[in-house]
């Protein structure tokens, strides 16, 4: 549990040079939980470009110019890895993304406060602000969220507007754990961050990026195109550090598996491909990777049934599925999007027992099975009052 007292905050501490890091990263060392937030760019890269990096403690409020000439951020990465200090996000994805990638290891033990406020019944993905006000009644200056961070030198105002996000954060943790402690639900949330320390869940499969594109078809020929050419886009995105949408275009791709070009003139003719593009050694590569596709016996090639051609989940079941999933997430006060998603209730109504989260864990007391009963026919739901009710059949 988080310390209940504290010292008050001294001014920000704004670190340039290593030795002060070092020094910095040596008291925090000392404390149970250090707060952490990145401000980054990522509109031009595929990996994203820190810029700065704010940490708090209960002495110390810091802002670290990570882009300052000669800094040696290793001591960060000693921070990170150390167990006996707990590192508090909001909304760590991204954060961790970069730690993961600069130092090559999640930071663990981590606390992801968004995560753990939809635990605690505030909502689905609830906004930093918004649980600012909700639990400490600060209010988060906006005015610098969209600056350029990698611009130097940074102003005042931006030093300020950083330091503010991890200073905040610090009470956030401390009540929420309190009231999770309280409704005995710090183990859900243990739950959950075990997979965020999860390496993987930040290194995207380049072989399986194609299902995200939801292909409307089944023809297991145009599949196969599709799954090598995400693939080649994202290891060429990754390896030129450009955005895949930049290389090129999720329309551009399935009309490349649609139509199959096998050479740079007719690339050329596909929409989003210039000329120079398709005649260039990107284009050739691109064209490789299709050839290969072309070429793979048809038991390689992806099941087209998995997407388009299975069974269609009965929609009053789905509609059912979804009404108790509301009434659970009331009862239990907790975000309805934490116990199940859109594609896990289809899952359910369509699967014995399907592999999702929502019949494991701590969920699958709170949702998953009732919604196993409810769709066995043992339970129903009815009305009583203003709620609704299930009636054990």
């Amino acid at each position: 549990m988080p310390s209940k007292t504290r010292a008050a905050f001294p001014a920000t501490d704004f670190v340039t040079d290593s030795a002060t890091l070092a020094a910095l990263c040596q008291r925090l060392a000392a404390d149970p939980f250090v707060t952490v937030d990145t401000e980054f760019m990522r509109e031009k890269t595929y990996w994203p470009e820190l810029c700065v990096v704010q940490l708090a403690g209960t002495q110390d409020v810091a802002v670290v110019d990570a882009l300052a000439p000669g800094l040696d951020l290793a001591p960060l990465g000693a921070l990170f890895a150390n167990p006996a200090v707990t590192k508090i996000f909001h909304a760590a994805r991204q954060d961790v993304e970069i730690f993961l990638q600069l130092f090559g290891a999640v930071p663990v033990p981590l606390f992801d406060t968004q995560v753990a406020a939809m635990v605690a019944g505030f909502g689905d993905q609830v906004g930093y602000d918004s649980l600012v006000g909700a639990l400490t009644g600060g209010h988060i200056d906006k005015a610098h969220r969209f600056s350029d961070w990698s611009a130097r030198p940074l102003s005042p105002a931006q030093v300020t507007y950083a330091a503010a996000d991890v200073t905040h954060l610090r009470t956030v943790y401390e009540r929420l754990s309190a009231r999770l402690e309280k409704d005995g639900r710090l183990a859900w949330v243990a739950e959950e961050m075990a997979a965020l320390a999860e390496p993987s869940t930040y290194r995207p499969d380049p072989d399986t990026m194609w299902e995200r594109l939801r292909p409307r078809t089944a023809n297991r020929r145009m599949l196969g195109a599709l799954r090598a050419i995400a693939a080649w886009r994202e290891r060429e995105a990754q390896r030129i550090n450009i955005p895949r949408q930049r290389l090129v275009r999720d329309e551009s791709l399935l009309e490349l598996a649609a139509t199959m070009p096998d050479s740079a003139e007719a690339l050329a003719r596909i929409r989003g491909i210039s000329r120079g593009f398709a005649e260039g050694p990107t284009g050739q590569g691109l064209l490789a990777a299709l050839a290969q596709a072309a070429a793979l016996p048809e038991e390689a090639l992806p099941d087209g049934r998995g997407h388009r051609d299975g069974p269609k989940p009965s929609p009053a079941l789905v509609a059912l599925l979804k009404v108790l999933l509301a009434a659970k997430a009331e009862q239990h006060d907790v975000a309805p999007r934490l116990l199940a998603s859109g594609d896990e209730l289809d899952r359910l109504a369509t699967e014995e027992n399907p592999d999702i989260p929502a019949l494991s864990g701590w969920r699958v007391q709170v949702f998953g099975e009732d919604a196993q009963a409810l769709k066995a026919g043992r339970i129903a739901l009815g009305v009583d009052g203003k709620r609704i009710k299930l009636i054990r059949l």
